[in-house]
């Protein structure tokens, strides 16, 4: 189902990095390769919704990530798989966050 989300919709520009400032572009093309990584990587057959929210959690966690700049390109394929592998995990931990902070 992945065919039916374009991937050029939720890539990065510069003006959306303004947090780089002069490292903008720089940051605009690590965020889109992540994006690109997600996209290739996940499965044909993928619900369109979870798709869309693994795009969205990448935005979340590293539009303003200090690593953003310095990670390289083998480690981004590994945390990207692991993502996609691993993402019904990833939204229970994120639930528990939410709780724990409602409860506190």
């Amino acid at each position: 189902m992945k065919h039916l989300i374009d991937v050029h919709v939720v890539l990065a520009t510069s003006q959306d990095m303004e947090y780089w400032e002069d490292h903008a572009e720089e940051a605009a093309d690590r965020l889109n390769t992540i994006l690109h990584l997600v996209y290739d990587l996940a499965d044909e057959e993928i619900n369109t919704q979870r798709l869309e929210n693994i795009f969205q959690h990448v935005w979340e966690n590293w539009c303003e990530d200090a690593y953003l700049l310095e990670i390289d390109d083998a480690d981004l394929h590994d945390w990207v798989a692991h993502l996609l592998v691993s993402w019904e995990d990833e939204i229970a931990h994120d639930d528990h966050e939410q709780h724990n902070e409602l409860v506190d």
